[in-house]
């Protein structure tokens, strides 16, 4: 079973890597930017569909204010790109957002940005999937309906290929997402052509109605404006990612982190503001479920990206089913930015002691395995939890990364203004002056927009993410508290180093067979202070039984007999234990348990669970060793070579 495990492992996952390898997964610019961008990429496929979602409560007459809404969310990314460019030159690490939070604002500050990006990393890949398979579903709608499996089985495939290497996952990705970027590169070529030479591009909802959800004027018509540009901020998640991520990338590794980054921010926003404006100019009309007059009974809303690739390519046409497949993909791969995302940050702070060690820990391919696993099963969950649909998941998206940018951007500065007196050179003072602006522009701009996200969003679906980063920064905190204090329990102090006045070794014994008498020679072999075999009377017979067989072969180890009127096996060990240690606190007790090794999980379960359940019990007992005796058995699938002593060989052991 086990050679079977570890085939299907191989074939699955591949040969494991040597640590020394870890130089050859290092990614360059065109693989990194697959890697780490393709969240942020993908986000201008639905982030036009988000603002106009929004705009539709208040009916058509609110179309015109998207062009408002999608200029401050570009103008928001060149900030935020801007200043995420200084991050990677200062903290070139990896530990980005909260290692530049833990840094310069404290413990707390660092604690509250690393719960905020992983909620907001397990959120990322399940809308992303959710919303690719969306997009799948309105090309194909014969698959409708199926949404939840596909998705699941969707994150599965991005896991196995994750748990491959980074650089074999960014080799996978690599074409989907230039796929993509040229797709959208044609549409937009297409597009603006038609336009400009006087063709009318037709959305085929042009003619769909859209019945407002109240009338909104004053204050009203401000927080849905408010609430529009908060929704159209999807289109800024994932570039945190390569701050988060700079080790992954080839020297030198700031100046190649921050050159994808520009990368990023450019494609990004142009890719964003064309397909705004094609969806505007085509007269694309999407609305909330229940409030859309002409759409066909049974049907569901075609996305805003295959409505604008319909238009452009016409409808059923390979331009279209092209623009549609690639933009899946990429969709479904954005998840691959959070599982690169999260496994580094979850082993920093496995390394700083907020999370499980085993998070620190790197697979066969030096991917951080366990961090792969644990945000693949979180995303499945919320997938299912929420029927993989991206309309009720954005609704808890982008508080998180949000909160991450303010504290990062507040870090950035004290940075600055704690480096600045230390710094003599006037080019160096000059261009820290530099990234000191543009870090305090963007922290004003992000703190602006965080709190209109929290106050747009938060009854829609926002407090479940605020709740859950609480209770991770409270998990995390206590995770950190046991360790310190294991740490500080486990300090070497000088009566540590005393040898105990004797160690009483005691074998534990049901039958006379070889398992026992091997028990009985490797504890005489210990040459402890002294040596008993102790047996619970629970069936007089077998116990009578017992004794004398024992006497027949004559073994020159005393065999006391415990009372159970009440048939129980532990209790009275750890009672005779008991006595031992109170008539002698300085001495050590040493049990020694026999145990058979089996070959099968089924036998497994026919012998030991006395054994278990004594050990179980007797970890807690301070001054008592304890050490299993294993004795394999023919189906364990060992040659055990020599022969096991007999009854006059336990005579003659030393």
């Amino acid at each position: 079973m086990a050679a079977l495990g570890d085939l299907s492992k191989r074939l699955f996952v591949g040969r494991p890597l040597r640590s020394a390898q870890l130089g050859e997964t290092l990614l360059p610019k065109k693989l990194a930017l697959p890697v780490f961008a393709s969240d942020a990429l993908s986000s201008v496929a639905y982030a036009t569909e988000e603002i106009l979602l929004v705009l539709s409560l208040g009916g058509l007459t609110f179309i015109h204010y998207t062009w408002y809404a999608a200029a401050g969310v570009a103008f928001l990314m060149l900030v935020v790109v801007a200043s995420y460019r200084q991050n990677v030159h200062a903290y070139p690490s990896g530990g980005g957002d909260y290692e530049v939070a833990t840094t310069n604002l404290g413990r707390r500050a660092g604690l509250t940005v690393a719960s905020a990006l992983m909620v907001d990393y397990v959120l990322t890949v399940a809308v992303s999937v959710s919303s690719g398979v969306a997009n799948i579903t309105s090309a194909v709608s014969s698959l409708q309906g199926h949404s939840v499996v596909i998705a699941v089985i969707t994150v599965a495939v991005i896991t196995m290929l994750n748990l491959r290497g980074v650089r074999e996952s960014g080799t996978a990705f690599a074409v989907p997402t230039y796929a993509f970027i040229a797709g959208v590169a044609i549409l937009i070529t297409i597009g603006m052509a038609k336009i400009a030479t006087g063709h009318h591009l037709h959305a085929e909802s042009q003619h769909y109605r859209i019945v407002a959800a109240q009338h909104y004027t004053g204050l009203a018509l401000i927080f849905l404006l408010l609430r529009s540009f908060a929704s159209g901020c999807t289109a800024l998640t994932g570039v945190e990612a390569i701050s988060n991520g700079v080790p992954a990338f080839q020297k030198p590794k700031s100046k190649n982190a921050a050159t994808t980054l520009a990368l990023l921010g450019g494609i990004a926003v142009s890719m964003f503001m064309a397909i705004t404006v094609l969806a505007v100019v085509s007269h694309v009309h999407i609305g909330e479920k229940g409030h859309v007059l002409g759409l066909p009974r049974g049907q569901d809303q075609k996305t805003v990206i295959a409505q604008v690739g319909a238009a452009v390519f016409g409808h059923g046409s390979f331009g279209f089913y092209y623009l549609q497949a690639v933009t899946a993909l990429i969709l479904v791969l954005a998840a691959n930015t959070a599982f690169n995302g999260f496994p580094v940050l979850a082993s920093i702070l496995a390394r700083d002691g907020y999370l499980p060690r085993q998070l620190n820990t790197r697979g066969d391919r030096l991917a951080f395995s366990n961090g792969i696993l644990l945000l693949s099963g979180f995303a499945i969950l919320l997938i299912v939890a929420f029927s993989a649909s991206p309309t009720r998941l954005i609704q808890l998206y982008i508080v998180g990364v949000f909160v991450s940018f303010v504290n990062s951007q507040v870090g950035m500065i004290r940075h600055w203004n704690r480096n600045l007196p230390l710094t003599e050179d006037p080019a160096r003072r000059h261009q820290m002056q530099r990234s000191r602006v543009i870090n305090t522009v963007g922290a004003c701009v992000t703190a602006l927009v965080l709190v209109i996200i929290l106050v747009s969003k938060f009854t829609e679906g926002a407090w479940i993410a605020i709740v859950a980063m609480i209770v991770l920064f409270t998990m995390m905190r206590g995770i950190h508290k046991h360790y310190e204090s294991v740490a500080l329990e486990l300090t070497p102090e000088d009566e540590d180093e005393v040898l105990p006045s004797r160690v009483h070794a005691v074998v534990l014994v049901s039958k006379v067979h070889k398992a026992t008498i091997r028990a009985l020679t490797y504890a005489r072999a210990t040459r402890p202070s002294s040596l008993v075999a102790i047996t619970v009377d629970v069936d007089h017979e077998a116990t009578q039984r017992l004794k004398e067989e024992w006497e027949h072969r004559e073994i020159p180890v005393a065999l006391e007999i415990l009372d159970s009127p009440f048939r129980e096996v532990s209790r009275p060990i750890l009672r005779y234990i008991k006595d031992i240690n109170r008539k002698s606190p300085r001495d050590v007790v040493s049990i020694f348990i026999p145990e058979y090794v089996v070959g099968n999980w089924w036998e497994q379960l026919l012998h030991n669970q006395s054994a278990l359940r004594l050990k179980g019990r007797l970890l807690f007992m301070r001054g008592v060793m304890v050490t299993s005796v294993p004795y394999q058995l023919a189906s364990s699938g060992r040659i055990i070579e020599g022969r096991m002593p007999v009854a006059g060989d336990i005579r003659r052991a030393p």
